[in-house]
């Protein structure tokens, strides 16, 4: 927070004018959603889950078979509120900020075949039964390994920039994704992959499967975890989703890994318990050897899209 309220010699109203903040500005609290829409956020966000190529057209049309008296606008503004896009190749219909540096996509033909070869991030929305939170992940691709993730009630770029601070307590990796999203294209979060000397690389425009394997994960984070616990608080949230990443990274197989976990492919190991937030926690600041290649087929970054998750 910018404002200090206890600051022994600046008043609130002079720190207020000095930073060019209106005083009213300060003590604003954004109006959240009626009990109607966050209904329409729940439904939104398992039809996206399920079909996230449904752009704002096929989104109103399924709601309206719900029985929901809806139009084109206000679907189109709770998505924005939810930071959901679809996922299909599209044209450029908005300019990026023109503050933000631009960086090219760095996986075309990339045989990715290790891990801390190339990390990527996300954000996906998680509904509660009175508001919603976001939450932001930092995936190993080789492994599908979940370094960290973060909780936030807004879009800001902190709990992302925490995340992958949280992220590189583990590793370095040699190239990061993300798409093209405010959070990540930041200084305050691209000067945390330069100080540590990581290549940045960016979706690109008309390439819908670039970040497949953390959608992938949403996915899975939704069907077993999240729609099955109809969370009511954040706390509560916090601590199913933190456990279900436990399970995820040390407990539950994986196909596309030979049926290893995430853990065992990236070289951390398995934990022996039930997979709770402090096996997870214990089992990743363990001390770790070099990490082997993952072992399995190597990918490229043309490829990522065809593979199962």
């Amino acid at each position: 927070m910018l404002i200090d309220h206890k600051h022994p010699r600046l008043s609130v109203l002079r720190q207020c004018d000095l930073i060019g903040l209106p005083r009213s500005s300060l003590y604003y609290r954004a109006q959240g959603e009626d009990a109607q829409n966050q209904q329409l956020m729940r439904w939104i966000d398992r039809e996206y889950t399920a079909h996230p190529f449904f752009g704002v057209r096929r989104m109103t049309v399924m709601l309206r078979r719900l029985g929901q008296t809806v139009n084109e606008k206000r679907v189109r503004r709770l998505m924005r509120v939810m930071g959901l896009e679809a996922i299909y190749p599209k044209p450029r219909t908005s300019l990026k900020n023109k503050t933000d540096l631009e960086y090219p996509y760095l996986l075309k033909g990339l045989s990715i075949d290790r891990p801390d070869q190339v990390w990527a991030t996300d954000i996906t929305y998680i509904p509660l039964q009175r508001g919603w939170v976001y939450v932001a992940a930092v995936m190993d691709w080789c492994s599908r390994y979940v370094l960290a993730w973060e909780m936030s009630n807004t879009l800001d770029s902190s709990f992302c920039v925490e995340a992958l601070k949280k992220a590189l307590a583990l590793g370095t990796p040699e190239i990061f994704n993300s798409d093209q999203g405010s959070q990540f294209t930041g200084e305050r979060f691209t000067n945390v992959l330069k100080d540590a000397g990581i290549r940045i690389s960016r979706d690109g425009v008309r390439r819908a499967y670039d970040n497949i394997f953390v959608e992938r994960l949403w996915r899975s984070l939704k069907y077993e975890e999240v729609y099955l616990r109809d969370y009511q608080m954040i706390p509560e949230a916090r601590r199913g989703i933190g456990d279900w990443f436990a399970f995820y990274n040390h407990h539950r197989p994986h196909q596309a890994l030979d049926y290893r976990t995430p853990a065992e492919v990236y070289g951390i190991g398995t934990t022996k318990g039930s997979g709770t937030v402090t096996e997870a926690i214990d089992a990743a600041t363990a001390p770790v050897g070099p990490r082997p290649p993952c072992q399995t087929a190597a990918l490229t970054g043309d490829e990522i899209h065809l593979k199962s998750g």
